[in-house]
């Protein structure tokens, strides 16, 4: 963990030797804003640790609203203060220990602007007049509840769509649980103990023996050759499952069909979308906003295919999450493109 402090400089903490709690930081910490880069990466894991920000500001959500063309941090130090970060360890393994010297001062360079990146930000909002939309965005990342565990996370798994029948998605559920444990395990992130293409692989290419799985790509690697019988023991698992044990093929959604089907199904609610998106392009244009930063996606499809009965798409909005400055600018437009036609 990064902190910096104007007057104290830059402090760098390992949790691990705290067992992961850092709660005793928070109240050095309580009456701070957190300066962040897409600030809801980090902080779900910050509250894991017991720190929680009273007040925050996000860098990369503020250079979406401003209308940077990249809001990545790099870009965003280059383009405003015109300076360049170190590059390199970003996607090193950071459970390593002891950290190398150089990991260091590349995690330490990683918030040596971010105040300075924040008070370039805070000006260019206030000019446009989008600094009150920024406010409402960072209070709503920084309140946002966790979110909902996944039923089925196995299902995320990459590549997945090209596993059809419930025989070889009981390989990818049965895979990835065991990678998952063994990652937790181990303290590091699951794609660095078995890659998703692994998983998928043998799943679409069933393996008739530990030497056939230890001979397919990835598997036949030194470091997973020693697992061989760990993972082909969660393979055998999952071929002895029962047809009513093995999980559906695809699981219904609590939302909206997905778009493509939408003329065939519902001409209307296709039209609405239509109409809503052509709005929100418009509207993001003229503010320099992104489209998705306008309104969540999800919102929008589920608004165009089930519009409220009583016709209150400003309560529809805010009921969805909608920032009120979202609901001023958007329910007008909304409310029309909702009265389109096929």
């Amino acid at each position: 963990m990064q902190l910096r402090r104007a007057g104290a400089g830059t402090a760098l903490i390992d949790p691990v030797p705290f067992g992961g709690d850092l709660s005793p930081l928070a109240p050095a910490l309580a009456d701070a804003e957190w300066v962040l880069h897409a600030a809801n990466q980090d902080l779900p894991c910050l509250a894991e640790a017991g720190l929680v920000p009273g007040k925050l500001f996000d860098t990369e959500l503020a250079g979406r609203l401003a209308g940077l063309p990249r809001v990545g941090l790099g870009p965003m130090v280059e383009q405003l203060l015109g300076l360049s970060l170190e590059k390199g360890h970003g996607a090193a393994d950071w459970s390593r220990r002891p950290l190398p010297e150089d990991w260091l001062v590349y995690a330490a360079l990683d918030v040596e602007v971010l105040v300075e990146l924040r008070d370039v930000l805070t000006r260019m909002l206030a000019e446009q007049g989008k600094l009150e939309w920024a406010l409402q965005e960072f209070e709503a990342v920084r309140t946002a509840p966790p979110p909902a565990p996944r039923a089925e996370p196995w299902r995320r798994t990459s590549g997945i769509h090209r596993i059809r029948k419930p025989a070889a998605l009981a390989i990818v559920r049965a895979l990835w649980e065991a990678r998952d444990a063994l990652a937790a395990e181990r303290d590091i992130a699951p794609g660095r103990v078995l890659p998703d293409s692994a998983i998928i692989d043998a799943a679409a290419n069933p393996p008739a023996s530990p030497q056939a799985l230890a001979a397919m790509p990835v598997f036949r690697g030194r470091a997973q050759r020693r697992l061989t019988s760990y993972w082909w023991a969660a393979i055998e698992k999952a071929r002895r499952l029962d047809p009513a044990e093995l999980p559906a093929a695809s699981t219904p959604g609590d939302g909206p069909p997905p778009v493509s089907r939408w003329v065939d199904r519902d001409p209307a609610a296709a039209a609405r979308l239509a109409a809503a998106r052509a709005a929100l392009s418009r509207i993001g244009s003229e503010h320099n906003v992104p489209v998705e930063n306008l309104l969540l996606p999800d919102l929008l499809r589920r608004l165009c295919w089930s519009p409220p009965e009583d016709g209150d798409v400003a309560g529809y909005l805010r009921r969805g999450g909608a920032r009120e400055w979202q609901i001023e600018l958007l329910t007008d437009v909304l409310t029309q493109a909702l009265a389109a036609r096929p």
